[in-house]
């Protein structure tokens, strides 16, 4: 959603109608995930994708008739599907696509409050119905307890409310799935089928030491989706000129900076220093806080020295066992650019469970499995 969010906007401050079309589940091998749109409004303009080109061409189609009146509708593609080799989707895996319009202005606006949260990086998860005992298309959009209320309906106050509290929970991991319920919301049941979508603000990429390398390592952060933040103690290095793709340009000694900014689960820290005068205080914050990767960059000698540093500091070796050092994958990296490549490599690696080997010496399916993260 967020990489078409300024079209969508335009599209409801103008009165424009248009469909928007939503991969809402995807099995086996599939080019996009969860939550990937596509819009088609009016004039027959296309923005977004839901497959990367392999069914675009049908699911345009079912969007102007959605558009035209049709109704929501829910349609699945797959290398099993005779209808589907006939549209392109030969990368064996399945998805399926929520196609509904959004005609009236009461739906665009609707449609254009939530838009609004999600720009302005505010979490919100939106719950729609799939299929079952309920109105396909019906949505609700559910906040965190303590930032609005819950707006919609699904049909049912039980229905409702079960939602609400799972697309909580949701939101609180950055998870996107299908639930199931009974019609009015009961537990182990399987009527209804409800796509909840959840938009929690962008991951953190948290950059310290103000060189060359964290320059292209924060492009290609702000490339993947990050908020980009790049900390170094020296003002003439910390500067907006050397990193413009940076969100924020900190100065401040890097582990008071990190002792006191948020971190959670699905922050990402790039230590690339390399002056145990800052790493190793740093380090030893990290290694405090929950964050998802901790990629600390050095030669093979000085992630030694660093170790015996930190287990001085009283850093146990579980804790220890959590850095990434020498930062990256083994991509043969030479220059700054490449580096980034070989950092982002491992951040994605370690995001996904991929093995870090060439697909064409393994077997199996390409994507992993699990619930898409919220972007």
């Amino acid at each position: 959603m967020r990489d078409i969010l300024p079209a969508l906007r335009a599209r409801c401050a103008d009165g424009i109608p248009f469909a928007l079309a939503t991969v809402v589940a995807v099995h086996g091998s599939a080019p996009r995930d969860p939550g990937a749109v596509l819009a088609v409004d009016a004039a027959g303009t296309v923005v977004g994708s839901v497959s990367g080109g392999c069914v675009e061409g049908d699911v345009y189609e079912v969007a102007r008739e959605v558009l035209a009146g049709a109704g929501p509708r829910v349609v699945s593609y797959g290398i099993s599907d005779d209808e589907a080799f006939g549209v392109g989707l030969t990368c064996g895996g399945t998805i399926e696509v929520l196609v509904r319009a959004y005609a009236s202005e009461g739906e665009r606006a609707e449609l254009a409050a939530l838009l609004d949260l999600i720009a302005a990086d505010r979490p919100v998860a939106e719950a729609t119905v799939l299929s079952g005992e309920a109105e396909t298309g019906a949505r609700l959009v559910v906040r965190p307890a303590d930032a609005g209320p819950t707006t919609g309906t699904l049909g049912t106050e039980g229905l409702d409310a079960a939602v609400t509290d799972d697309a909580r929970g949701l939101l609180a991991q950055g998870l996107t799935g299908i639930q199931r319920y009974g019609a009015h919301g009961q537990r182990r049941m399987q009527e209804v089928a409800v796509f909840v979508r959840t938009y929690a603000p962008p991951p953190r990429m948290l950059v310290f030491g103000a060189i060359d390398h964290a320059a292209a390592t924060a492009r290609i952060g702000s490339f993947l989706g990050y908020h980009v933040t790049v900390c170094d103690a020296r003002p003439a290095f910390a500067t907006r000129e050397r990193f413009p793709t940076a969100d924020e340009v900190v100065r401040a000694w890097p582990h008071t900076y990190l002792e006191s900014t948020e971190v959670d689960a699905r922050t990402t820290i790039c230590v690339l220093t390399h002056d145990p005068r800052f790493d190793v205080p740093l380090l030893v914050a990290a290694l405090r806080t929950p964050a998802a990767y901790i990629g600390v960059m050095g030669s093979r000698r000085t992630h030694h020295d660093r170790l015996a540093r930190l287990r001085a500091a009283g850093v146990a070796e579980a804790n220890l066992a959590r850095l990434a050092s020498p930062v990256g994958l083994d991509l043969g990296a030479r220059t700054p650019e490449e580096t980034a490549v070989s950092i982002a490599a491992e951040i994605i690696q370690h995001r996904w469970g991929g093995t870090g080997r060439p697909l064409g010496e393994l077997t199996g399916a390409i994507h992993h499995g699990g619930q898409a993260p919220a972007s």
